[in-house]
């Protein structure tokens, strides 16, 4: 029988010396967080949920719920289901039991948007784990206080910047 968990969303942040964009997953219930790197664009867009961010115009994610509600949809839940060579997958499951295959970083901005859990197996979460020390624990500190701090904008880039309002 597969077990499995559900993942809360610390947050994103720049992994330095590379400047990508991470996400950040913990267990619910445990001590292992998931890292998953990430595009600019939809860092934004998780950050953008994560602080209630509601834009003049909706954006990708926000337009996508919209259309899953129009529709009479409902994203029931999203799961983290596996790494191939070093790539996350994804999948959301809605109700009537329709389920497409996502990027996790798209399934997690919609997961945030729609009040969806995010779920990943236990068989998942014990290969791809970090379990963090005690004296760590001061660096999960550090990073939640780093994303009290940071702003959406930080992680677009200035071409990202330059093109917004031209659709």
């Amino acid at each position: 029988m597969v077990r499995v968990k559900e993942l809360d969303v610390l947050g994103v942040r720049v992994e330095m010396p590379t400047n990508s964009p991470i996400v950040l997953l913990r267990e619910r219930d445990g001590q292992r967080y998931v890292p998953i790197w990430i595009a600019a664009p939809e860092a934004t867009a998780i950050a953008y949920a994560q602080q209630g961010v509601e834009p003049p115009r909706p954006l990708t994610h926000d337009l996508m719920v919209t259309i899953i509600e129009a529709l009479g949809r409902r994203l029931e839940r999203v799961h983290i289901t596996e790494l191939q060579e070093g790539i996350f997958f994804a999948e959301l499951h809605f109700d009537g039991e329709t389920v497409l295959s996502a990027r996790p970083s798209d399934a997690i901005a919609l997961a945030l948007r729609a009040a969806t859990p995010i779920l990943t197996t236990e068989e998942l979460l014990d290969e791809v784990g970090v379990t963090m020390a005690v004296e760590e624990e001061d660096e999960v500190e550090r990073f939640r206080e780093f994303l009290d701090e940071v702003s959406a904008e930080d992680f677009e880039s200035s071409s990202d910047r330059g093109e917004e309002g031209q659709d």
